[in-house]
């Protein structure tokens, strides 16, 4: 009989969000006709820009000529997009990052697992807690940790705890740790990083020679100019970090999948021997071997949200989502809840009331309200009591939620 991975039998109980759908299927099953709102997982609702579509019709009538007609693509993405991102998103905010750094990817999500492929199993890591379960759930199935404890807390992780008392904003470590996950604005907490917060982060990077792996997914909904969009725009960041972004959220991607990751040229890792080996060549090699590329016609839709149509359009969904952030954050305040993100990013991190815990809130919200949505000890032990909110969903449904919602908390 084939043996199987053991490191994924360490696993706790589910992934969280097919534990979240496991119970809403009960429920659903139970309760026939109930109208169930979901703002549970981050997924958007709302169309495609039209520039976007437009964009990928076009690619499609393209690929139906013999002339126009496009195979297999580069792995490291077509380099019209790659220029277009390296341009918009962060030269024009003043990061040097070439298209030649920039790798399009089917998601940020599948990048920030993969991204381990190229990293050594004896890497100290350091992951905020609460955290967005991949970073955690990846290292495991990888084999980088022992078992979890009665918490969840995997042996070999340093867990940085991050609260309402620090900002949701984690220390620098203590020890010394080789490879740190942050994530601004935050999943689950809607917390943003300030340019002072991380250039101490990377300051600690360099000067104990570890790798930060930052994800910004959610870059495109901070509101506060003052605020940086990419870890680029810190002095010293080229030499210790490498940055995840996704057209996901900002342009509505989840279903057409596209994304990409910044690994600079120069950015250096260290061999078993002590050699010093480029981070850049070894990712490169991956996505050559493991990846096929995405598809022209997806690409072509992501280089549309560059245009002066799909800037404007983009910027409208972004618009539309913070608007409903802001209802949910109205209407939970109005509730007497402690109410923390949601004006940097598309989550609401809420308090959990008085004698419940994270999953309680959930199951009550689920059956007096028919609202999903994510209980917060899924993100990690520092993450019970809390419970996030997702702004992602119609204006109709988002309204319709909350008067659910506070209409249970005051039954």
């Amino acid at each position: 009989m084939v043996q199987v991975n053991g490191n994924y039998l360490k696993l706790k109980a589910g992934y969280l969000f097919p534990e979240i759908g496991r119970r809403v299927k009960a429920f659903s099953e139970a309760n026939p006709t109930a109208q169930i709102i979901r703002l549970g997982i981050g997924d958007v609702t709302e169309p495609l820009p039209e520039a976007c579509r437009q964009a990928m019709q076009a690619a499609i009538d393209e690929l139906g000529t013999r002339e126009g007609f496009h195979g297999y693509g580069p792995e490291q993405g077509y380099l019209w997009l790659r220029q277009a991102i390296a341009q918009n998103d962060f030269q024009a905010r003043g990061a040097q990052v070439s298209a030649e750094e920039i790798f399009v990817s089917d998601g940020s999500k599948c990048d920030s697992a993969n991204i381990l492929d190229i990293l050594g199993e004896g890497n100290r890591i350091a992951v905020t807690d609460p955290v967005y379960p991949v970073y955690v759930d990846s290292n495991v199935m990888a084999g980088r940790t022992g078992n979890a404890d009665e918490l969840g807390r995997y042996a070999g992780l340093t867990y940085l705890p991050i609260s309402a008392e620090n900002g949701f904003c984690a220390q620098i470590p203590s020890e010394k740790v080789d490879l740190i996950y942050l994530c601004f604005p935050n999943n689950p907490t809607g917390a943003v990083a300030s340019k002072a917060q991380l250039q101490q982060w990377v300051d600690y990077a360099l000067a104990n020679e570890a790798l930060i792996l930052f994800d910004a997914a959610y870059e495109a909904f901070i509101q506060d100019p003052e605020l940086p969009h990419s870890i680029y725009e810190i002095e010293g960041a080229r030499q210790c970090a490498i940055e995840f972004r996704s057209f996901s959220k900002n342009a509505g991607f989840t279903g057409t999948r596209c994304a990409l990751t910044v690994v600079p040229r120069g950015l250096m890792g260290k061999a078993a021997n002590g050699e010093a080996v480029e981070l850049w060549a070894l990712w490169n090699r991956r996505q050559c071997t493991k990846f096929n590329g995405v598809s022209y016609l997806v690409q072509r839709g992501a280089e549309a949200v560059y245009s002066a149509a799909g800037k404007a359009q983009v910027q409208a969904l972004v618009h539309f989502y913070m608007e409903n952030a802001a209802i949910i954050r109205r209407e939970l305040i109005a509730a007497g809840l402690e109410v923390y993100g949601g004006e940097q990013a598309p989550y609401v991190w809420v308090k959990t009331p008085a004698g419940l815990d994270s999953w309680g809130f959930f199951d009550r919200l689920l059956q007096q309200a028919h609202v999903v949505g994510t209980p917060g000890s899924g993100f990690g032990a520092a993450g019970e009591g809390y419970f996030r909110l997702s702004a992602f969903n119609s204006r109709a449904n988002v309204e319709e939620a909350m008067a659910r919602l506070r209409a249970s908390l005051t039954n």
